[in-house]
């Protein structure tokens, strides 16, 4: 790992997230807090390859986050996995590289086909992102 690419220890609480697949290992690395309730919560740390090129979170990397922070509160509501049908992403203010963007996502309503949603990320005390998803649960 480069220089530029140093991670220092997450928030209290926070684990690197497991069993993630390729796409998200590679943009990561993600953590996870482990936790019983409803409530889902990662985090990254943005290192400038997550930047655009004004050293910005790049609002595709924020909404690959949220996709995987609303897929983990699918998981934890239904425990069944799930595909992305309709994914929204209102973008409230800027992450920055240096800084931890924490997601937190509760499922809304599921019924015996599709999972309702709802989640935000913040970092340094700002909401950065409100998002709201719809998803596919896949048969067992």
């Amino acid at each position: 790992m480069s220089e530029d690419e140093q991670i220092p220890e997450p928030p209290d609480g926070f684990v690197p997230a497991e069993g993630r697949g390729l796409f998200s290992t590679r943009n990561g690395p993600y953590y996870t807090r482990p936790s019983e309730g409803d409530l889902v919560e990662q985090a990254f740390y943005a290192l400038p390859r997550h930047c655009n090129g004004v050293g910005l979170v790049h609002g595709g990397m924020l909404s690959a986050f949220m996709d995987g922070v609303l897929a983990g509160a699918v998981w934890r509501g239904t425990e069944r996995r799930a595909v992305t049908i309709h994914l929204s992403i209102d973008f409230l203010q800027m992450a920055r590289a240096g800084e931890w963007v924490r997601g937190e996502a509760r499922l809304t309503r599921a019924t015996r086909e599709v999972a309702f949603v709802e989640g935000r990320a913040y970092a340094a005390g700002r909401d950065v992102v409100r998002a709201s998803g719809v998803f596919k649960l896949m048969s067992r």
